[in-house]
């Protein structure tokens, strides 16, 4: 009897045991199947109880969407978040470097190029015996650099007179000599002074700065680095974009203006009237209280009649208004002698005031500094260094006759 009792009771327990294994294994298979439900989206009663999928849930397999990057995504206000605000920011703002130092800080770079000239004139003049052939040579030499026949004849004259009436043969006071002579041709007598400040008979007009010059010079450019040496003086500049002829001009122009602050006046339509152009910069000047408007033209070869005329015609117009207070004609220093002849013609047209020399720095012929204020009777006012934004200086004659000479 007790035997039984016992084979019962194992029975009844094995039969307890194979029900709880069953519903466990139901249990893992309906947590599992949910699971699957889930990933493929179905499940409605579960995803309206506003279940997520878990952290891994979807580790095992692959993305389908490519993920966004930030530049792809929404403004802030799209996002769904209420305070968020796209708060528009401002271009940070270059500081031009001072002016005052600029041709000192660049003289090396000037050395560079003419050193061959120095070198060679101070050589001849170191010679123990300085006969007429050596004058001639040096004459030559300063021909070669685009001195002008003029004024290397006179530099010559004076210079051999010194010498032999001092009998000088000590190479550093030839050098002396040699310099004071060189700076007496560069003429530093004459007035450099950019005029930028605004006219005393045109209450309220801005100063007027027209720049002309032929094709390839670099007007634009030599617009856009005189706006930061006027900005590094703490002026208030206003660019007038009056080449409409080239369409990158006025677009390169404003990316100056844009660099340091300065607003750029255009036409939207290419062929546009540069007259009208320059007259709207120079209302738009004096509206904002403007110091100074740069007013830049079309490239045109001096030989072109009706291109100069126009050119007449845009200052012309900017006269209705108010005067103009300087005409910069930009000259490429390696033209040498053919710079003097475009020079002549600008010079007719539009009475220019002072030049600027660009390029000078590619070039061993420097005397075309002295060259073309003979020609013209008007001073280079500023130099082009290279290729930097802040590489324009006001001319100084000390410093270029000390580069010369290395």
């Amino acid at each position: 009897m007790e035997t039984l009792e016992l084979i019962i009771g194992a029975v009844v327990l094995v039969g307890v045991l194979a029900a709880g294994l069953a519903v466990g294994l139901v249990r893992r298979g309906r947590s599992a199947a949910e699971r699957t439900l889930r990933r493929s989206g179905g499940g409605d009663d579960r995803r309206d109880e506003g279940l997520r999928p878990g952290v891994g849930d979807d580790a095992e397999e692959p993305r389908d969407s490519a993920t966004r990057t930030i530049d792809t995504l929404p403004p802030p206000d799209l996002l769904g978040v209420p305070d968020a605000v796209a708060v528009p920011t401002e271009p940070l703002l270059e500081r031009p470097a001072p002016v005052a130092g600029r041709l000192v800080r660049l003289r090396e770079r000037l050395a560079r190029s003419n050193s061959a000239l120095g070198r060679g004139l101070l050589a001849l003049l170191s010679r123990d015996t300085i006969d007429e052939e050596t004058w001639e040579e040096v004459e030559d030499t300063l021909l070669l650099a685009d001195l002008g026949v003029g004024p290397a004849g006179e530099l010559v004259d004076r210079l051999r007179s010194r010498v032999r009436t001092l009998g000088e043969r000590d190479p550093q006071r030839v050098k002396g000599m040699l310099r004071e002579e060189l700076l007496a041709v560069v003429d530093p007598a004459m007035d450099r002074t950019l005029r930028v400040e605004r006219p005393v008979e045109a209450p309220g007009h801005p100063a007027v700065v027209m720049v002309v010059g032929v094709n390839g010079t670099g007007k634009t450019t030599t617009v856009g680095k005189l706006a930061r040496v006027l900005v590094a003086q703490d002026k208030d500049v206003v660019l007038g974009a009056a080449d409409t002829f080239r369409a990158a001009a006025a677009e390169q122009l404003a990316t100056w203006g844009e660099r340091v602050g300065v607003p750029t006046v255009r036409s939207d339509r290419e062929g546009a009237d540069p007259a009208a152009v320059a007259f709207d910069a120079v209302r738009t000047g004096t509206e904002l209280e403007a110091d100074v408007v740069l007013v830049d033209t079309a490239g045109r070869l001096q030989n072109k009649a009706g291109l100069m005329d126009e050119l007449g015609k845009v200052k012309r117009v900017i006269e209705r208004s108010g005067p103009v207070s300087e005409v910069l004609l930009v000259l490429d220093a390696t033209t040498g002698q053919n710079g003097l002849k475009q020079a002549a013609v600008f010079s007719q047209v539009v009475d220019v005031t002072g030049i600027v020399l660009t390029k000078l720095d590619g070039t061993a012929k420097g005397g075309i500094v002295v060259a073309v204020q003979r020609e013209l009777g008007v001073p280079v006012k500023l130099v082009g260094l290279g290729e930097g934004p802040d590489d324009l200086a006001p001319f100084d004659p000390e410093a270029f006759v000390d580069a010369i000479l290395g």
